[in-house]
Order: structure tokens, then C-alpha cells, then sequence
């Protein structure tokens, strides 16, 4: 067109403004919000990522490297924080004085429990709460963390009506990252050394992670009731190691206890109340909810489940969030003892619902108004997750290849675990990485929380792997799979069995072991508690048959609940000797009343036999 002059072709200079500012930008910040930050048109930003070669959207998050970059082009420099640290900047911000204004208040202590195995961490505990929680862990040994609120009832207490909040962390060796875990959550760790035992490798292990946590350390020392209770030992032992108790002139209190006879367990707690004292403990309950995750589980009617211990902040049903790489909305809260809760106050522990996968244990949990942020943040995680994996699978190197050539007469023996928590399954892969030696290497193909499933045989079957069950049953079409396909699966509920079973496999001294034979299983239909009896199962046998003389094991979701015998079977009102297929009978199991409709009732046999080595 004559006389027609085309506008000016917009350019992109290559030459960066100099630095003459900071700004925080947040991980996963998308285009529209950096543009915000810096000040600039979002269609120049754009423009710029497409000459770096980037193709990106207004809504598309960046990386903190790429954003980095972009910013410095910009004149702008960058300080990365996490989205939970800038959500907490904003919520401080909001409250008039911050954290320490007029709006905070004091808080309950949060008081891990620590000490070497079976030293009566988990019945001290027990005795507080007047509930019995060892008898209900496999062995009694504690294998998860236990998360409790206690309120003092003692009248005569100067610490009457006050709370404290409970973590009980195991014992066992391999347990050391969720001792690690329950440190890093709390104010003031409860040491529990055994008086006819003394110092042992988890007590100093426990007390590496107290002072790394920089906690103040109370020392119970347990089962002085007992005739060869030695604590003028103990304290020996543990002035050596920089612990040294107030009446030899040193800063530590040590109180003498006794779980069993409930002994000094008052003072104990008047003690935590007053060292919590001192710290002058504070939150605000009036802002939003944020705290960690102590467990996570795979329920099969409520879906991924998470214990969480709310550090500041109130929660409550409806809150968004984010944790970790999951997001999702609470829609009903526990306490403790599975009770429904409306609120969740600063050092509360919680069990929630309403999450859209499974967090890691240790992940920070903050409330959040925008949901779409929330996912936003999640899924940029969840691909940064992915690709660390990928490139941590598909690395390869000349030293690699080396090494490679050099394994080549190793053994490997491929394993799929599954188990009923986030934290077990994390302690077993750990711990299964460490046995491998220079003959015998193991793999973990697959770890995930839940139920032995169809999908998880086809996978060993196809790679020719050995599935560990650590606290789960596999579910009734898995184990016919299995079966048919002769896949080996091996369940466990002691973590020093499963220990002790790989590393006899691995050395081929694999003893005669136990074999058991699946009988049948009855669904529970309605229960009846008889005096003097006890509860009694109603139950309708589904499938093989119940003797009784079975032993059993009763599942909820198909995690094992409780393993015992059949105490009483009958039809109607006679005692019957078996049951089969398609009967209804009455079943009462020894010693065990925590029966629910809903339930499961597997029957067994066990035999010994000859055991072949697995690698």
C-alpha cells in the first residue's frame, strides 16, 4: 500500500539492565507473578524466555534457576524461598506485632520420647495415658511414631489442667531417621535409659539427635522397681557423655521412674511443664494452620491418610493445603483416640482426610486460601520429583560402565515391599540397600504403602522378584496370582525378623521355617459383647473353612489388626468343630474384643518345613 508504514518490529534487547535491586521470588513462580515482581509487561518476559529458547505461557511456572536468570536480566536479584516459608512471611505479616505479638499465646510442649529398644519408652507412655499401645504393636517394639495430647488430672499438681503433647519414636536400630523426625518436631525430649541396663547404642544415638535439634534433655530413668536396678550406674554412664545431673552440679534433670508400678510420673510431668516454662512456648492460634507430618498411611475407605502435628496456627475441616508434593482439603479431623475434632489448635496432633496422595513423612504442612495455587506448587513439585528420578536412573558414566563390569558375577535379588506407613516403608528401603554385600546385591523395584495387590505379583513375576509384606495381608486375587505364578511372598510385622530372614537368605543358611497354610476367611456381619464371654463375631464364612482349632488373623483393609486363636465356634447355640463355605457361625478370638463389623477373619495353619534359600 502506497504511503502505508509498518509499525516497528518489537526487539528484544540482548543486553542485561545492571543490578540495582533484590526481590524473593518463591519455587515454581509462574510468568505473571515474576512480571509482577520485576515490574514489567508479562508479554516482555515472554519474549525474552523465546529468545533463550524457553516457549512459556503467562500461567506456566518456572524454575528457580530459569526465574534466576530471567530476573538478573531484568536487574533484579533473587533470593529463593520455599512456598511454606512465604506463606508463613505473608500470615506473619497480616497479624499485627507477627509472631510474637499480642495475638500469641502460650502452647502446649511437644515431648518426644526416646531411648534404646524395649527400655519402656512405649509403656512410660502408656502409664501417662492409662491406654495400653504396646501390646498392640507387633513384638512390642514400637515401629511407628505415636503422636498423643495428655491433660494432667492429678488435683494435687501444681501442673493441674495443663497439657502436653506426646511423640513416641522406636527403639530399634533401623529406626534412626524417624528418631531423627520426632527430634526436629519438639521442644524437649524425654530420655528413657533402663536402670538394670544402662547406656546402650539408641541412647546415644538419641541423644546425638537431641543436640542436634538443640533440646533440652530430661532423663527418666526407667524400671527402678526392678531388684537389679543400678542408677547411680546410669548416671555415671551418662555424666560421661556431657549429660550431668543437677544433684552432681550439672544442668540435666534425671528423675527416677517406674512404668510398671507408676512411679514418679507426676514429678515427670511437673518437670516437662517447668522446663516448657522456661522456653516460654508461643503460637498464634488465630492464623492459618501449618506444621509437619509425623505418618502417612493408605486407608481403603478413607483413602491417603496423614498424622500431622499442627505447630502453629488452628486447623480446621475445610482448610486448603499444601504438604510436600501433595495438596489437598481437609474433610474431617481425629484425635488420638479417633475421635471427630471441628478445631485443631497449636500442638495438636491430628489424623486427616482429604488428601489427594500420599505425603513423605517430615513434609511441611501449611494451610492455603488459593487452591489453585495450592495444586499449582504440588504439581511443580511432583515433576521436579519425576525428573531427579529419571535422571538419577539413566545416568550413565565410563566409572559406571567400570563398575558395571566389575558386579557382573554379583547376584541380584529384586525385592517389592509394601507396607501400612510412609515412615516404615522409608526405614525398610534403607535398611534393605545397607544388607547388600559383595555377593548378593538387592533391589527394591517397587516400595509403596498399602495392600499387596494383582499389579504388584505381575511385576515380581515379570522380573522375578520376592514381595515383603511389612504389616499388610496381600488382597484375595493377589494371592491366588501368586500362587499360579509361584511368587514368593513373605510377611512380616518385626522389623529384626525380616532383618534377620534376608540376611540368612543372602548368606544361603536359610533355616527350616515356619510355612503356613491359608484355611478360609469369614466377613464379620454383627458383633455381640456377652458378659463374661466377651465380644462375639457374627460372621458368614466366605470362602474355605474355619476350624477350631484355626489360628487366625483378623484384617480391617487388609491390614492385620490382631494374630491370635480362635477362642469359641459355633452354629447357633452348639459348639461346632468346623465351618464351611456359605455357614453363618459365631467366633470369638482369645484375648481380643476390638472386633468391627466390616472385618475380616483369616484362618491358618502353620508347619515347619525345610526352607530354600531365596538368592
Amino acid at each position: 500500500m502506497k504511503g502505508y508504514t509498518p509499525p516497528p518490529r518489537m526487539t528484544v534487547s540482548n543486553e542485561p539492565l545492571p543490578i540495582t535491586r533484590n526481590i524473593t521470588i518463591t519455587e515454581g513462580i509462574s510468568v505473571k507473578d515474576l512480571a509482577g515482581k520485576l515490574d514489567i509487561r508479562a508479554k516482555d518476559l515472554i519474549a525474552r524466555l523465546l529468545a533463550r529458547g524457553v516457549f512459556a505461557t503467562i500461567n506456566q511456572t518456572l524454575d528457580a534457576e530459569l526465574a534466576t536468570e530471567m530476573a538478573r536480566f531484568f536487574g533484579a536479584d533473587t533470593e529463593v524461598i520455599t512456598f511454606e516459608e512465604q506463606a508463613s512471611k505473608d500470615m506473619a505479616e497480616t497479624i499485627e506485632g507477627g509472631e510474637e505479638g499480642a495475638d500469641s499465646v502460650p502452647r502446649p510442649p511437644v515431648v518426644t520420647i526416646m531411648g534404646h529398644v524395649d527400655h519402656g519408652k512405649t509403656t512410660l507412655l502408656d502409664s501417662i495415658r492409662s491406654t495400653n499401645v504396646a501390646e498392640g504393636e507387633a513384638g512390642g517394639i514400637t515401629q511407628h511414631i505415636g503422636a498423643y495430647k495428655v491433660r494432667i488430672q492429678d488435683t494435687a499438681s501444681p501442673a493441674y489442667g495443663r497439657e502436653i503433647v506426646f511423640l513416641d519414636t522406636p527403639g530399634h536400630e533401623a529406626f534412626t531417621r524417624m528418631r531423627a523426625r520426632g527430634a526436629k518436631a519438639t521442644d524437649i525430649v524425654v530420655l528413657v535409659v533402663a536402670a538394670d541396663d544402662g547406656v546402650m547404642p539408641q541412647t546415644l544415638e538419641a541423644i546425638d539427635h537431641a543436640h542436634a535439634a538443640e533440646v533440652p534433655i530430661i532423663v527418666a530413668v526407667n524400671k527402678i522397681d526392678k531388684p537389679e536396678a543400678m542408677t547411680e550406674r546410669v548416671k555415671k554412664q551418662l555424666a560421661d557423655r556431657g549429660l550431668l545431673p543437677e544433684d552432681w552440679g550439672g544442668k540435666t534433670v534425671f528423675v527416677d521412674v517406674s512404668a510398671k508400678k507408676k512411679t514418679n510420673l507426676n514429678l515427670l510431668m511437673e518437670l516437662i511443664c517447668l522446663t516448657a516454662d522456661l522456653q516460654e512456648l508461643k503460637a498464634v492460634p488465630g492464623r492459618a494452620a501449618g506444621g509437619v507430618v509425623l505418618e502417612a498411611k493408605l486407608d481403603r475407605g478413607r483413602g491417603p491418610v496423614g498424622t500431622i502435628l499442627v505447630q502453629n496456627g488452628t486447623l480446621r475441616p475445610g482448610d486448603n493445603f499444601v504438604v510436600g508434593n501433595v495438596y489437598g482439603k481437609v474433610r474431617a479431623m481425629f484425635d488420638d483416640r479417633g475421635a471427630q475434632m471441628q478445631e485443631a489448635p497449636p500442638s495438636t496432633p491430628v489424623e486427616i482426610i482429604g488428601l489427594e496422595g500420599l505425603p513423605q513423612a517430615g513434609d511441611q504442612f501449611v494451610v492455603v486460601t488459593d487452591r489453585e495455587k495450592a495444586r499449582d506448587i504440588s504439581d511443580y513439585r511432583e515433576q521436579k520429583a519425576r525428573e531427579a528420578a529419571l535422571a538419577k536412573s539413566s545416568r550413565v558414566s565410563l566409572e559406571g560402565l567400570a563398575e558395571q563390569m566389575k558386579t557382573a558375577g554379583m547376584k541380584d535379588l529384586n525385592i517389592i515391599l509394601k507396607g501400612d506407613v510412609g515412615g516404615s516403608i522409608e526405614v525398610l528401603t534403607d535398611l534393605l540397600a545397607k544388607l547388600s554385600n559383595d555377593k548378593v546385591r538387592l533391589k527394591v523395584l517397587r516400595a509403596g504403602v498399602g495392600a499387596i495387590t494383582e499389579g504388584d505379583v505381575l511385576l515380581a513375576s515379570a522380573s522375578n522378584a520376592i514381595i515383603i509384606g511389612f504389616n499388610v495381608r496381600p488382597e484375595r486375587k493377589a494371592q491366588e496370582l501368586a500362587e499360579q505364578d509361584k511368587v514368593d511372598i513373605r510377611l512380616h510385622s518385626i522389623i529384626y525378623e525380616l532383618q534377620d530372614e534376608i540376611k540368612r537368605a543372602m548368606t544361603g543358611l536359610l533355616e527350616p521355617t515356619i510355612k503356613e497354610t491359608y484355611q478360609g476367611r469369614a466377613e464379620v456381619l454383627e458383633t455381640f459383647r456377652i458378659p463374661k464371654v466377651g465380644m462375639i463375631a457374627g460372621c458368614r464364612v466366605a470362602d474355605g473353612i474355619i476350624k477350631r482349632d484355626s489360628q487366625v488373623r483378623l484384617l480391617r483393609d487388609n491390614t492385620v489388626v490382631f494374630t491370635g486363636k480362635v477362642a469359641s465356634l459355633r452354629r447357633f447355640k452348639d459348639d461346632a468343630s468346623e465351618v464351611r463355605n456359605g455357614m453363618e457361625c459365631g467366633i470369638s478370638i482369645s484375648n481380643y474384643g476390638d472386633i468391627k463389623i466390616g472385618d475380616v477373619i483369616e484362618a491358618f495353619v502353620t508347619e515347619r518345613i525345610a526352607a530354600e534359600a531365596m538368592a
